[in-house]
């Protein structure tokens, strides 16, 4: 393997090779996205234009960006493009793809049999464990850990097949911890409210600085007969290289978690806005005038000029709270 030009700044930027395989993925989830949107459309409904450009933008491109720019042209022989690549597969391309809800939006344009099985096989056993918040969050770290802890990414620089599987894992692992956050479909257990939500995210932003520490306070060298070997002579040395990788992984991790966190509180003004807004319809619904009293003089009002509200009759949470604070 021959070493490549010495990285700067214009080449980091205009540096890109062809990925068939991430191409094809690409293509995939793109084509599939595309087609549930038309499919929406023809049938008259809207789909957000936001959502869209998040999915295609912040997912499709930031894989893009992983698989087929400078960082994949130089991660055989640098350590830093390589961790900067596998956290924006695992952290950053998930969540662009979450923001995109394909869940809903595959619910919603499948015709209602195929919605049906798939709903299914989201609320099924396997799915639900492994979409588990504490253990999609593990799941993420062990991945992460695996990949620098273990020969799994050293054999992945000397075998072409296992290095894409390692893309696909990789982004997987990311996908299933933010997609079921932030979809509006029940992908989660009842217990997790927006507020446990947000809970998470926090928790999960701290998680996914520790492989990035981990890197950059490791003594012992990752792959590093690899890059010893490889290592070219533009570029600083072996150990500043892996440093370098572990800050990226860091400042990644963090930067990810404050928008992801501000996804999730956006969707819980929304919900706390749609609870609002229906418990005002069911008032108006209940609180409707009471036929006047045929007893009672025409100048007087009647006994009953209301029938009495439901939170008067019924026993329930929000009837008790309401009536505490009349």
């Amino acid at each position: 393997m021959g070493s490549p030009p010495e990285l700067t700044v214009g080449r980091l930027l205009s540096t890109w090779r062809l990925d068939p395989p991430a191409l094809l993925l690409v293509v995939l989830l793109g084509g599939l996205y595309g087609w549930g949107v038309l499919r929406l459309a023809r049938r008259g409904e809207r789909w957000s234009a936001a959502r869209t450009a998040a999915f295609a933008g912040a997912g499709l491109g930031t894989l893009v960006t992983a698989t087929m720019s400078s960082l994949a042209v130089y991660d055989r022989v640098l350590f830093w493009p390589a961790a900067l690549q596998n956290v924006l597969l695992d952290l950053v391309a998930p969540l662009g793809l979450a923001l995109g809800d394909p869940l809903r939006l595959a619910l919603r344009a499948l015709p209602e049999p195929s919605a049906r099985r798939l709903r299914r096989v989201l609320t099924g056993r396997p799915v639900r464990l492994l979409t588990f918040p504490l253990v999609s969050t593990a799941l993420v770290l062990g991945t992460e850990l695996a990949v620098y802890c273990t020969p799994y990414f050293a054999t992945a620089l000397r075998v072409d097949a296992l290095h894409q599987v390692l893309y696909l894992h990789l982004l997987v692992a990311g996908c299933l911890f933010v997609v079921p956050v932030l979809t509006r479909e029940e992908a989660l257990p009842a217990w997790c409210t927006h507020p446990v939500r947000a809970a998470l995210v926090f928790l999960d932003g701290i998680v996914d600085a520790v492989p990035g520490i981990v890197v950059l306070t490791r003594g012992t060298l990752i792959a590093g007969a690899w890059y010893g070997r490889h290592h070219p002579a533009w570029s600083p040395d072996v150990q500043h290289d892996q440093q370098l990788g572990g800050g990226a992984m860091i400042g990644v991790a963090e930067l990810v978690a404050l928008p992801f966190l501000l996804a999730v509180l956006v969707q819980w003004a929304r919900a706390e806005r749609s609870g609002t807004a229906a418990l005002d319809r069911r008032l108006d619904r209940e609180l409707v005038p009471a036929p006047p009293s045929p007893s009672a003089p025409p100048s007087a009002p009647a006994a009953g000029d209301r029938v009495r509200p439901w939170w008067e009759t019924e026993d329930g949470e929000v009837a008790r709270r309401l009536r505490q604070g009349r």
